[in-house]
């Protein structure tokens, strides 16, 4: 590789890194528009003024004689009550004001500060049916229903329900009949309507509104809410979502959904409608005013009665780990965001199915992630070997690259290419050959940059000094934010970064750069620093592995390529015929074309 594709290869990496850093906004600037976005949110409606939860004593609102004899008279006011329901894993409550999940608790995690893990709670968060009866509007999240049992715990191969009745009359209503096992992450919702088809209008399709303001549960609430959003899968089996970075407004109206989820970092609240969903407005919003909420999303959905005049209805409250949610059906595994075109297939259908394989030797994660990255290096150790082999070469005819530029001068780049060509071509080097071996190992190398934010198995892992390698080692932390750095520094990227030093210094003397392509490369590990400090240590800790294990390599494969050995073989390969029915390579081919418009741009500009 000459040095001019590598300052190429640099600049690129440089100005990419540089530029993103440049165009980043300072925290003043962030939270200026993060504020203006959320007033713009509030005057939309996106955002609700908090409800606080009366925390002494349920108040009845008064209402009239009037409106007591009225649709729903007897369900319009009430003291707020709670069932609970309860198995192995999950722990849900229910309100009798709205018949709704009130909160959702995992009962087997807890947050990163130990505290109970609960998916959301309290009267911010609504699933209601909009309904007209005798010519008047209703939500069923303001009505209140009278429930069957007080509470249900279910354990070992037991299922059992409890139902949820809103009365209209004593022969009609409408009931969330609740059904659980005695294990699982699934609570069961049938919504089922007695004798209420004279007095809804439309009443063979229900209007639903949900909405949940998702609980903080990880360290970093910055990096939670980049990793959340809604959710959602069409009975094609597409599956998509709202954007991580803003708040945005969907509708869809030309797709039957199939479930939309409020997914977290590594926690989803999902509902399934088994019958599929008609219509969906979905949305997601930011309360930066909330440092207690992740994120505010909500889903309009329509849905219609099966033959049974019931609505079939799933909740999902787990973990997003992969396999679990591959064993509930319905692709809900595909709420992991694993990367976008070939990165999704590499962490799905080779980096996954290798780290699960560690996984069940019971090793600590800092082990498993160790024997990944030395597998991944044995499998790409060709490429290793002959990305170095091909640098060796260009450092063995570098004294007669420096001849020829001697002795054409640099007044003439383009004709100094020709006598590099002519030199790669009679030696049989490729100055590219040590580029492409590098290009083809990048996928895999930002595949990861996906795979380990998302890997919930690292979550509360610790290994060495890092308390939990899904998120980052702060070993030194700053009473203020620090430009482009934050208010951290973390150990894990701190030593991945003078990995990469280290590497490319020895890169260097493998490469025999000299000048100013010496220190180009020193640019960019300073560059990797700002971006990962912030990203989970599990990360970092490959990174650095992988550094270490390269130049391992590296120094392994330095005994086994002689330079003197490879001057003889150029040789030799310099005194060969040239071969004029051999068919030229494609960048040969390539190079010559442009060598050839250069020199006619050149004598046009001559005349």
């Amino acid at each position: 590789m000459d040095k001019n594709t590598f300052t190429g290869l640099f600049l690129i990496m440089i100005i990419l890194g540089v530029g993103v850093f440049l165009m980043k906004p300072n925290e003043a600037e962030i939270k200026k528009e993060q504020l203006t976005v959320h007033q713009d949110s509030i005057k939309k409606g996106l955002i609700k003024t908090p409800v606080k939860a009366d925390t002494t004593k349920a108040k009845i609102a008064k209402v009239d004689s009037a409106t007591l004899k009225g649709p729903f008279g007897g369900a319009i006011s009430g003291n707020q009550q709670f069932v609970t329901l309860e198995n192995a894993d999950v722990r849900v409550k229910l309100s009798t004001k709205g018949g709704r999940v009130y909160s959702a608790e995992l009962k087997n995690y807890l947050t990163y500060y130990k505290k109970p893990l609960v998916l959301f709670n309290g009267d911010n968060n609504t699933f209601g049916l909009n309904l007209n009866a005798a010519g008047k509007n209703f939500n069923t999240n303001d009505l209140y229903f009278t429930p069957s049992a007080p509470s249900l715990t279910v354990a070992g191969k037991d299922s059992s329900s409890v139902t949820m009745r809103l009365s209209y009359s004593p022969t009609q209503y409408i009931d969330y009949v609740y059904s659980l096992k005695g294990t699982g992450f699934k609570v069961g919702l049938t919504i089922r309507s007695t004798g209420m088809d004279q007095v809804l209008a439309n009443s063979n399709v229900y209007s639903l509104n949900w909405s949940a303001s998702l609980n903080k549960l990880e360290k970093d609430l910055k990096q939670e809410r980049q990793y959340s959003t809604v959710y959602y899968r069409n009975t094609d089996g597409d599956v998509d979502y709202l954007s991580e970075a803003k708040d945005e407004q969907k509708n869809i109206a030309d797709k039957k959904m199939q479930w939309v989820a409020f997914k977290q970092h590594f926690f989803s609240s999902v509902l399934i409608a088994k019958d599929g969903i008609s219509k969906s407005d979905l949305g997601v919003v930011t309360n930066v005013a909330d440092t207690a909420s992740v994120k505010d999303m909500k889903a309009g959905l329509q849905l219609t009665r099966d033959a049974s005049g019931a609505v079939p209805l799933e909740f999902y409250f787990g973990p997003n780990q992969f396999n679990v949610l591959k064993s509930q059906g319905y692709d809900l595994q595909k709420i992991i965001n694993l990367g976008w075109g070939p990165l999704k297939y590499i962490n799905q259908f080779a980096v996954l199915p290798v780290f699960n394989f560690l996984k069940a030797f019971n090793w600590n994660y800092g082990l498993i992630i160790l024997a990944l990255t030395v597998l991944l290096k044995l499998v790409l150790s060709p490429l290793t070997y002959k990305s170095y082999l091909s640098m060796a070469k260009m450092r063995v005819i570098k004294p007669e690259m420096d001849e020829i530029k001697a002795k054409v001068g640099e007044d003439n780049p383009t004709l100094l290419q020709q006598e590099y060509l002519k030199l790669y071509k009679k030696a049989g080097v490729n100055p590219l050959g040590g580029c492409l071996p590098l290009l083809l190992q990048m996928p895999i190398v930002i595949a990861f940059f996906r795979f380990f934010p998302s890997l919930f198995e690292l979550r509360g892992q610790s290994f060495l000094w890092m308390h939990d390698l899904s998120t980052y080692d702060d070993v030194i932390k700053f009473s203020t934010n620090i430009p482009i750095i934050g208010n951290h520094i973390s150990a894990m990227c701190l030593l991945m970064t003078i990995s990469t030093l280290i590497y490319t210094y020895f890169n260097n003397q493998i490469s025999g750069a000299t000048g100013q392509m010496k220190y180009i490369g020193y640019i960019t590990p300073f560059i990797f620093f700002a971006t990962l400090n912030s990203y989970p240590a599990g990360l970092n800790y490959y990174y650095f592995l992988a550094n270490m294990f390269t130049f391992l390599q590296q120094y392994l494969i330095k005994f086994m390529v002689d330079d003197k050995k490879i001057h003889a073989q150029i040789q030799e390969n310099k005194k060969k015929p040239e071969d004029p029915k051999k068919k030229k390579s494609g960048f040969a081919a390539k190079m010559e074309e442009m060598m050839r418009q250069q020199q006619q741009i050149q004598a046009k500009k001559g005349k």
